[in-house]
């Protein structure tokens, strides 16, 4: 999938106005996602994205220590997503829900599902879920 395409998927699934609104909640998605994996993983995911959006993975990356993967759970998830986008706790669920959706999609989703295994209950909850969820 190229870059416009998934920002086309984000846009119109998460019924935003514009490209730059779906560009920011991409990016919030995967930076706070980034943040909540394995460093590894998320290299592994970000390699299956167009490079823009894979960068948003890898931004939040600790090179040299222990790496990311943060213990956090859903609560704080979407609060970081929503400060990130710029929207309320149930946008920023919809709108983590839109985009872990168009990744799965993306990747054929072989790495999503690793991701998703990595998360608990509460989390791996919104990538199942979808943009319909």
């Amino acid at each position: 999938m190229r870059h416009e395409e998934f920002i086309g998927q984000v846009q119109n699934r998460g019924r935003l106005s514009g490209h730059g609104e779906a560009e920011r909640a991409t990016r919030a998605v995967l930076e706070t996602l980034g943040e909540r994996i394995p460093e590894g993983l998320a290299d592994n995911l970000a390699a299956q994205l167009p490079h823009e959006i894979g960068e948003h993975l890898r931004r939040t990356e600790i090179y040299g220590g222990a790496g990311s993967g943060e213990r956090f759970g859903r609560h704080d998830f979407i609060e970081r997503v929503g400060a990130r986008a710029g929207a309320d706790d149930p946008h920023a669920a919809f709108l983590t829900r839109v985009v872990l959706e168009v990744t799965d999609e993306a990747t054929h989703g072989g790495v999503a599902h690793k991701v998703a295994g990595s998360l608990p209950a509460d989390l791996r909850d919104l990538v199942a879920s979808g943009s319909n969820g």
